[in-house]
This record gives structure tokens, sequence and C-alpha cells, in this order.
């Protein structure tokens, strides 16, 4: 009996080989999340990041300029600033609006004007107001700032 036990021991040991195989499978998971990762990560470039080009103030205002403000709520006003100052006139519409400054600029064709956004309004509503001043043939169309 114990010969039996002793070939069987050998027979078992001599049956067992070492792999020397190299197992892949962590290093294919590794670079899987390491391609995951830079799909994923944006690029060094921020797309929310606007670099706004910068303007340097007026060396001096001007002394009487048309002013036109656009309020949060949409509500325009417009009227004379500086010397011959008119009080501002509220606006139901655009269109309204255009017709004063039309008005305006054909009585003060010499004055600037001077557009008011609130920081709450629309930037499109600006935007539209110095479309409609340019081809109106003002040149002189500027953005009040604090």
């Amino acid at each position: 009996m114990a010969s039996s036990f002793s070939s069987s021991m050998r027979g078992s040991r001599g049956g067992r080989k070492l792999k020397s195989e190299i197992n892949v499978v962590p290093y294919i998971d590794v670079m899987l999340c390491l391609l995951i990762i830079f799909m994923v990560m944006p690029t060094s470039n921020n797309p929310s990041s606007i670099d706004l080009p910068h303007a340097d103030k007026a060396s001096r205002a001007p002394d009487a300029y048309i002013m036109v403000q656009v309020k949060p709520n949409s509500s325009l006003s417009i009227g004379i600033a500086g010397k011959s100052a008119e009080a501002p006139e509220t606006e139901p519409n655009r269109d309204a609006l255009v017709r004063k400054l039309r008005a305006l600029h054909e009585h003060y064709p010499e004055y600037p004007v001077m557009i008011a956004g609130d920081k709450e309004s629309k930037y499109d509503d600006v935007i539209q107001l110095i479309s409609e001043a340019k081809k109106m043939g003002i040149n002189r169309v500027g953005l009040a700032a604090k």
C-alpha cells in the first residue's frame, strides 16, 4: 500500500508544470481605463472662457449725445444727454425707438449715439440697436460702461 501511495504522489508532482505565460488581462484593463480618461478629459483650451478685446477709454467724453437705454424687462428709453439734456422718453417697442432715434439724428446729426444696456438685459437687444443705428448712417455709436 505504501508503494501505491508514493507512486501516486510522484505522478501528481511530475504532471504539474509551471506556467511561463504573462497574464495581460490587468494591463488591458488599465489601458482601457486610461483611454476612457483621456477621451472624457476636456482639452486644454477651455471653450467656456472668451477672450474679449480690450478698448481704451475715450480721452474726453462727448459734451452731448443721444442716450439709448435698454432695461432688463426689455423696456427702452431714448433722450439727449449732456448740454441740451432732454428727459428720456420710454418707448413701447423697438420700432418706435428706431423712429425716435431717426428723428433725433436728423435734428442733431453731429451727436453720437450711446447705448446703455443693463447687465440683465438681452445681448441681442443691444446688438440689434447698434445695427439699426449703423443702417441709419450713424458712424459714432458707443456702449456705455461703468
